[in-house]
């Protein structure tokens, strides 16, 4: 599903940005798939040397360094997470399933700063799953500085290829609330799982 653009500004939100290569699909999950991951992946310890909480599947991430080496593969993905590979290569987001997973979790006043993933570490596809909170994700085109930024709903799924890869950043501000046409939203506990194929 590379190269794929969609813009739904009206007649109702999210409003989605032009840019090639990205796709976005609200409701991709129910809201009982959506508890059924969250709560599997709540039962499973978390990693917490950064300042946000992750869990790493079939590949560890090395976030200093930004790489991926031959040790640091992991042991086989748990089934939970494997039965979504399997399900994102069958709709055609990878010719493959994805080896590498990372579950992110963010807090009220939690982000990441604006970044295009490792292209030396990751295949051509990124795709994530919203769990939790509702937040915005911004965009920023590298050549000109052009920005825009999507509404992440939960259940949602978010997946770049082409220009969205590799010539647009992505990220999350660090904050407490999120403008909306509705006006100033809180934030609550959000987590994403992230699937990429490692190339090493």
């Amino acid at each position: 599903m590379t190269g794929n653009m969609f813009t739904s500004c009206e007649p109702a939100p999210p409003c989605i940005p032009v840019i090639p290569g990205l796709t976005y699909q609200p409701d991709t999950l129910t809201t009982v798939l959506q508890t059924e991951l969250l709560t599997w992946i709540d039962s499973q310890p978390w990693q917490t040397s950064l300042k946000r909480r992750v869990q790493h599947y079939g590949w560890r991430y090395d976030y200093h360094t930004r790489r991926v080496t031959q040790d640091m593969k992991l042991g086989p993905i748990p089934d939970p997470i494997m039965w979504w590979c399997d399900h994102l290569a069958v709709q055609g987001f990878f010719d493959r399933p994805p080896d590498q997973v990372i579950v992110n979790e963010y807090l009220p006043g939690q982000g990441i700063a604006a970044h295009v993933d490792c292209e030396l570490c990751f295949g051509e596809t990124i795709v994530s799953l919203s769990l939790g909170s509702p937040v915005l994700m911004d965009f920023t085109e590298q050549r000109n500085g052009r920005k825009s930024s999507i509404d992440l709903e939960p259940g949602s799924l978010l997946a770049l290829a082409d220009h969205a890869r590799y010539q647009w950043k992505h990220g999350i501000s660090a904050r407490l609330t999120d403008r909306t046409p509705a006006g100033r939203r809180p934030r609550a506990r959000r987590v994403s799982v992230t699937f990429r194929q490692v190339v090493v």
